[in-house]
């Protein structure tokens, strides 16, 4: 089993704050770290760290060649990864001092993928495989239709909302992970409630209020754990992770939701996004000791 991330590669450069800024106001940081990021590489590591075999498919600069090197060291396969003459995607992050984020967001070589060569990274795909994909690069839909050509199940992060994008892939995934304001748009876009939809796995992540599943497998609610969060980019891309990658190999639902907020739980007390994502023996060890 294989799962392909069509998915983006940023650098974060993450600012810590008092506030966040009102407009027109000046503000000294008291901190800055760069730090690999972007929705799909975030997801790729948080994969990688729940032990899936996972393949990235996007784009990045190569004088920003840390990136890919990173990646690799935290056991994402890299094979797909295209050299682009596009900038490198990049993030703006500011962090409160509750945790919280405000972000601006470049796409640069995230949405300059050659997807002829991306979809040939689909060739030896099957049914017993997963394809990812997020709203952060160019080709989606030509993306999902490939997959299903080849019996590839379709997993879909609908963020950051595109109500456009999202009418269009929903007939066509198995499993959709939205935020509760994701969830909101979706709503509107549809008219009608998510679960509602027919969709054979659907996650909402509630931050502080935990997690619901609506699927196949029954109805299930998880409760976030109790910690202090110091910084929450990348939780969503840390669960989602962690979660696919136990849907994908085949675990309970009930265990596969702890786990996955356990990681996201683990992974906000720690700063960074990608640098953040905790390996599996210690979520398991989180989950044995809460």
């Amino acid at each position: 089993m294989a799962i392909f991330n069509l998915g983006s590669i940023n650098i974060d450069l993450v600012y810590r704050v008092s506030h966040f800024p009102a407009a027109g106001e000046t503000l000294t940081t008291s901190s800055f770290m760069r730090a690999l990021g972007g929705k799909g590489a975030n997801q790729s590591i948080a994969l990688a760290a729940a032990g899936a075999k996972i393949f990235h498919i996007g784009a990045a600069n190569p004088a920003d060649d840390w990136l890919f090197t990173e990646m690799a060291r935290r056991g994402v396969d890299m094979s797909f990864v295209q050299e682009s003459t596009a900038p490198t995607g990049h993030a703006i992050v500011s962090v409160n001092d509750e945790g919280e984020n405000q972000i601006l967001l470049y796409p640069g070589a995230n949405r300059a993928i050659d997807m002829k060569q991306a979809l040939a990274a689909l060739d030896d795909g099957g049914t017993e495989d997963w394809v990812l994909l997020q709203n952060e690069t160019n080709g989606a839909l030509d993306y999902v239709e490939a997959a299903k050509t080849r019996g590839i199940k379709i997993a879909y992060s609908a963020a950051p909302f595109e109500e456009d994008v999202a009418m269009q892939l929903l007939p066509h995934c198995d499993l959709l992970i939205v935020n509760e304001g994701e969830a909101a748009a979706l709503a509107m876009a549809s008219g009608r409630a998510p679960k509602e939809l027919g969709l054979a796995h659907l996650v909402i992540t509630r931050g502080g209020a935990g997690a619901d599943y609506v699927g196949v497998a029954g109805q299930f609610h998880h409760p976030a754990f109790a910690v202090d969060p110091i910084d929450t980019t990348g939780a969503g891309d840390c669960f989602f992770g962690y979660f696919l990658a136990g849907i994908a190999s085949g675990e309970k639902v009930e265990t596969t939701l702890r786990i996955a907020s356990a990681a996201a739980a683990m992974q906000v007390t720690r700063p960074g996004a990608a640098t953040a994502i905790p390996s599996r023996a210690d979520v398991l060890a989180f989950t044995q000791d809460h």
